[in-house]
C-alpha cells in the first residue's frame, strides 16, 4: 500500500492539552508528512500562525459542536465563523444526536444544514460527526442520509470520546451506501498500521488518529 500519510490527520484533543504539545502536534506531522492536524478551537488562530510561519503543508481541521453535539445551532454557527476566521482548513461537527434520538427532526435538520451551510460559506470542507458507535446501522444510514442531502463534503464515524470508535464494518456499510462525492473520515480507538491500513481499504479517505506519529513511523519501518 502506498504511504497512509496522505490519508492521516494528526489529532489532538485532549482538554489538558498546552500550546508546547499542539507546536509538537505540528512539527511531528508536517515532518511524517500527514494530511493534516485536528485540534481544539482554542488553539486555532496559534496554529495558523504557526503552520504559516514554519511553510508547512498543513491542512488545519477543528472540531466544532464537540465532543456532544447538543450545544445550540446558533453556538455551532458562532464557533465555525471563529474558526474559518482564525484559519482553520475544514471543520469536523457534531451532529445533535440527542435531538436524532428524541425524533426531533425539524431541529436535527436545522442543526445539520445551517452548520453545513455556515461552513461551506466560508469556503471550508464539513464533516459531520455521526457518532456511529451510538447508532444502529438502519439509524448511521438515516442520519447519514440527511447529512448527505444538506450536501456534507464527509461523513466522520466517530468524536473519539465515545465508548465504541470506528468500527470497520459500518465504514463499508458508509462506503456501500454513500453517493460517490461523499468521503468518509474513520476515527476513534486506530492506534496502528494495520487498523488504519484496513479503514483505507474499507473506503475511508481520512483517518483520525492522536497515534499518527507512531502509525507513521511504524510504516516506515515496516517499508
Amino acid at each position: 500500500m502506498n504511504s497512509l500519510s496522505k490519508h492521516i490527520e494528526s489529532t489532538l484533543l485532549r482538554q489538558n492539552s498546552s500550546w508546547d504539545d499542539i507546536r509538537q502536534l505540528i512539527s511531528g506531522s508536517a515532518a511524517a508528512a500527514c494530511y493534516g492536524i485536528c485540534v481544539p478551537p482554542y488553539f486555532v488562530k496559534q496554529a495558523a500562525r504557526e503552520i504559516r510561519e514554519k511553510k508547512h503543508p498543513l491542512k488545519l481541521i477543528t472540531v466544532i459542536g464537540f465532543p456532544m453535539g447538543y450545544s445550540s445551532v446558533s453556538a455551532k454557527v458562532e464557533e465555525i465563523k471563529k474558526a474559518a476566521m482564525e484559519g482553520a482548513h475544514e471543520l469536523d461537527v457534531v451532529v445533535n444526536l440527542a435531538a436524532f434520538m428524541s425524533g426531533d427532526m425539524p431541529v436535527l435538520k436545522n442543526d445539520i444544514q445551517s452548520t453545513i451551510t455556515a461552513g461551506h460559506l466560508q469556503n471550508k470542507k464539513v464533516k459531520m460527526i455521526l457518532e456511529t458507535g451510538a447508532l444502529s446501522e438502519t439509524d448511521m444510514l438515516k442520519l447519514a442520509d440527511m447529512c448527505v442531502e444538506a450536501d456534507a463534503d464527509f461523513i466522520k464515524t466517530s468524536t473519539g470520546f465515545y465508548p465504541n470508535g470506528a468500527e470497520l464494518n459500518k465504514v463499508e456499510l458508509l462506503r456501500k451506501h454513500l453517493p460517490g462525492r461523499i468521503k468518509i473520515k474513520a476515527s476513534g480507538g486506530i492506534k496502528n498500521r494495520e487498523q488504519a491500513e484496513a479503514f483505507v481499504q474499507a473506503g475511508a479517505e481520512r483517518i483520525g488518529t492522536s497515534s499518527a506519529l507512531d502509525i507513521l513511523k511504524e510504516e516506515v519501518q515496516d517499508a
